[in-house]
């Protein structure tokens, strides 16, 4: 009787471990689950394909040097707010908004307006929700690797 009622205790402790372990970013008092995408192909293929980016989830991109960057929606199927960071991670730039895009190389860029080392995705919207203004904070997680 007693290991039965521990059961539940025992599995909502382990679900909480596995999510621990998820990378995970702080910005606007919003905390997001993100995949990181830190090499070229990982980079190049983004959120293509997709059908859903779940609530409360995005993807953080790491690049190796504080650079002006563009992303572009080639086969990307989900609206997103593109948000760009510098060394410091500090918000640069905003692309929000940004529609789905079949066109394959002929999807326009959008463009960071200052270097920027660091790119979230998220789901379109959350940058209006969050009211970000440029100089937003983002904060990393323990698990969010160190850029080179």
């Amino acid at each position: 009787m007693r290991l039965h009622a521990l059961l539940p205790a025992l599995i909502l402790s382990l679900s909480s471990c596995a999510s621990a372990s998820q990378p995970w970013v702080e910005l606007g008092g919003q905390r997001y689950q993100v995949e990181i995408a830190n090499d070229d192909a990982e980079r190049a293929r983004g959120l293509m394909f997709r059908d859903v980016l779940e609530d409360g989830h995005g993807m953080l991109f790491i690049h190796d040097t504080q650079a002006p960057q563009a992303y572009w929606m080639k086969n990307t199927k989900i609206p997103l707010d593109i948000l760009y960071f510098d060394n410091d991670r500090n918000l640069v730039s905003q692309q929000r908004g940004v529609p789905p895009c079949s066109l394959g190389d002929a999807c326009p860029p959008y463009p960071s307006n200052a270097p920027a080392r660091y790119v979230l995705e998220l789901n379109a919207g959350q940058a209006e929700k969050m009211q970000l203004k440029d100089g937003a904070k983002l904060t990393f997680g323990p698990n969010i690797p160190v850029a080179k």
